[in-house]
């Protein structure tokens, strides 16, 4: 499958990683292995011993190091082999290693020309280091399916009135347009502002009782590869926005294989941030709506689509497609470009 690579994934939240402790994780197809040394640092290394082939996330991380439990060689965070029991250090027992960052309570990780890998290219996410602990929360999917099907799901919010009709929905989205935007730095933003409507089941709960009536606002940006952040927030109708009820999201999608993704995601808000019951039922919520309804149906689609190229099936685009066919032809285009640039 074509990646685009000179680009920054997230491979994992920052609290998956414990010092002293590692995660094995494919990412591209690429078995990668993670681990945060004692100091806090935080490496990446190719999840394969070079002597026997050995998964090193089988091994140890002792200090900086990491040493394959079948023979003993022991590996720093730049790939070198700087132990070898049974004989000198030579480079060819160096493993690759790969660029990563540890930003906005997330790890990010290079898996193209590590020349390229420029730090201020992380989509900035500082919002979600600002808030108050009890005030946010994360969560992980593994899932099946492409994963710009996951992308494709964010992007298209209508499917929150068919398939969240008792949280997220509430037929709003449907009955509004969104607006497209493009801009210089390439995100892609699709927003839905919606004027005296009723208001979602969920925002409904927070909102007082007699507010029947709201002026609402979904407001995706999309990042390539995957990265979206959406705010949404409602108000009782005609009141201004300012002040309003809002929670800010991040939905980060990153391959694991041609069929399989890694859904990190993670929501912080403006009310009851000191509320840690709340904050746990926000979470819990979440996690279940994304891991019993979004993740099943896209497994669902993926089956139907097997291994055929997506737009070889010639799918029936709706106008609530919009925003995802532009993100799609915005990846195709960079995807192209980066490999004609290897050639």
């Amino acid at each position: 499958m074509n990646y685009l690579r000179n680009t920054w994934y997230m491979a994992a939240w920052a609290d998956e990683l414990v010092p002293g402790k590692g995660l094995a994780r494919t990412l591209l197809d690429e078995p990668v292995f993670l681990y945060r040394e004692q100091g806090g640092a935080v490496h990446a290394l190719f999840d394969r011993c070079p002597h026997r082939f050995a998964p090193l996330s089988r091994g140890v991380v002792e200090g900086a190091e990491v040493v394959c439990a079948y023979h003993g060689l022991g590996f720093d965070g730049t790939g070198a082999c700087v132990r070898n029991p049974h004989g000198p250090v030579v480079r060819a027992l160096d493993v690759r290693s790969y660029p990563v960052v540890d930003a906005h309570k997330a790890i990010w990780i290079w898996m193209g020309d590590t020349q390229l890998a420029d730090p201020s290219r992380i989509t900035d996410l500082s919002f979600l280091s600002s808030v108050a602990e009890t005030a946010f929360n994360n969560g992980y999917v593994n899932g099946k399916g492409h994963y710009q099907l996951f992308v494709d799901n964010i992007l298209d919010l209508s499917h929150t009135d068919y398939l969240h009709p008792d949280t997220l929905g509430g037929g709003s989205i449907s009955r509004t347009r969104a607006k497209v935007t493009e801009r210089e730095d390439g995100v892609i933003g699709i927003h839905w502002h919606v004027f005296d409507d009723v208001p979602t089941p969920i925002f409904a709960k927070f909102m007082a009782a007699e507010t029947a009536r709201v002026d609402s606002w979904s407001e995706v940006d999309w990042s390539a590869p995957g990265v979206m952040k959406l705010v949404s927030g409602a108000v009782s109708t005609g009141q201004p926005r300012l002040g309003a009820l809002n929670v800010d999201n991040v939905h980060i999608l990153t391959p694991e294989t041609a069929g399989t993704t890694h859904y990190f995601f993670a929501s912080t808000r403006n009310f009851g941030v000191d509320d840690t019951e709340l904050n746990e039922l926000i979470r819990v919520t979440r996690a279940r709506i994304f891991a019993t309804e979004d993740e099943p149906m896209i497994a669902a689609q993926q089956e139907r689509i097997g291994d055929a190229d997506f737009w070889s099936l010639r799918p029936a685009l709706l106008r609530t497609d919009e925003g995802a066919v532009k993100v799609r032809r915005r990846m195709d285009a960079l995807i192209a470009a980066e490999r004609q640039d290897s050639a």
